[in-house]
């Protein structure tokens, strides 16, 4: 059984990671922080449609404070999705502010509705944690997907990623008779390896969502990672690999079942050839950021040097027991995928 820390601890914000937040437009000032929308009054549970705590409370503001963190928000989201234009703030109204008392972010889920056509969306305030930071940008920079969040001081703003959430695709759309189940095991399988190559731990059922798409005569998937707090941060190898997860254990299965050696290496070889070509794409960037986190901690000796030894024994390569950083682990990781992907 996989053990992953019971209380991840936030990093703050280095200088010199500041400074790269900055260059790339992520830090910006915004009307309202984390700690102001701490201040409510009091709380009610949310519940799910069959009447299951969901873990959220929806919170409630006295009146001398709604309608200024009302707007402060609807602000945020003016800069979040249209670059700072307030023109549809006048049509726009914040409906609910639920708390999560789950988990280390301890988050804030803004559903913002258009009065025109009742049309909803969400975003989240959140600790700026420098882990889950750095797991944002590598996912904007290696994955297919586009990551849009914002930073002001220690406040996190993010998108919300729309999709079906890993463990309610389990109970709720994993039988369907029209999904075919060689693609969700393909899709689990590219999943498991940009994860590995990136470092993002954690990626339990309940920590990544699945996007469907008719297409022709068939349906895709795509698997993408909503929470990045476990971003090179565990020392233990397995931790990276979503496949070693219990609540994963029914897409290894199909793994098992539709897939054979030989196609598994090719679907795991086709992600490493991506991510090596957004690598080389985005190089100018990706050396910024690598320059950030080779002199930044965001993890512990004891949790680095059991990483490294792992990784050495892993991949039969011990410039990886030599490291002395999480930046320093990563940049072989990813140094590894583009020599491989020059042969």
């Amino acid at each position: 059984m996989q053990q992953i820390s019971r209380k991840k601890i936030f990093f703050p914000i280095n200088q010199a990671f500041r400074n790269y937040l900055k260059l790339y437009e992520r830090e910006v000032k915004l009307p309202v922080d984390y700690q102001e929308l701490r201040y409510y009054e009091y709380a009610i549970p949310v519940y799910d449609k069959q009447g299951k705590d969901t873990l959220w409370e929806t919170v409630f503001y006295p009146h001398s404070m709604q309608e200024t963190i009302h707007a402060g928000l609807k602000r945020i989201y003016s800069i979040l999705k249209a670059g700072g234009d307030q023109s549809a703030e006048e049509h726009l109204h914040i409906e609910r502010i639920d708390y999560c008392t789950f988990g280390n972010s301890h988050p804030f889920r803004i559903k913002i509705v258009n009065n025109y056509n009742e049309v909803y969306d969400y975003f989240y305030v959140k600790i700026a944690d420098a882990s889950r930071i750095y797991g944002l940008e590598l996912e904007h920079i290696l994955s297919p997907y586009w990551m849009n969040f914002l930073i002001d001081g220690n406040t996190l703003v993010e998108e919300h990623i729309a999709g079906v959430p890993g463990d309610q695709f389990i109970d709720q759309y994993l039988q369907r008779p029209e999904f075919n189940p060689k693609r969700i095991a393909k899709e689990f399988v590219k999943f498991n390896e940009r994860c590995f190559v990136r470092l993002l731990g954690d990626m339990r059922s309940y920590n990544f969502v699945f996007d469907i798409t008719p297409d022709f005569d068939d349906v895709q998937f795509r698997i993408r990672a909503i929470d990045f707090d476990q971003q090179f941060y565990e020392g233990k190898r397995t931790l990276y690999m979503p496949q070693f997860f219990k609540e994963n254990r029914v897409f290894v299965d199909l793994a098992i079942k539709h897939l054979n050696a030989e196609v598994v290496k090719q679907y795991q070889q086709e992600e490493r050839a991506l991510i090596a070509r957004r690598i080389k794409v985005q190089r100018h960037r990706i050396k910024d950021l690598r320059d950030v986190i080779m002199t930044d901690r965001v993890s512990f000796p004891e949790k680095i040097h059991q990483l490294g030894s792992e990784l050495a024994e892993y991949y039969h390569d011990q410039a990886f027991a030599r490291c002395k950083s999480m930046g320093e682990i990563v940049e072989r990781s990813l140094k590894r995928l583009l020599v491989s992907s020059l042969k």
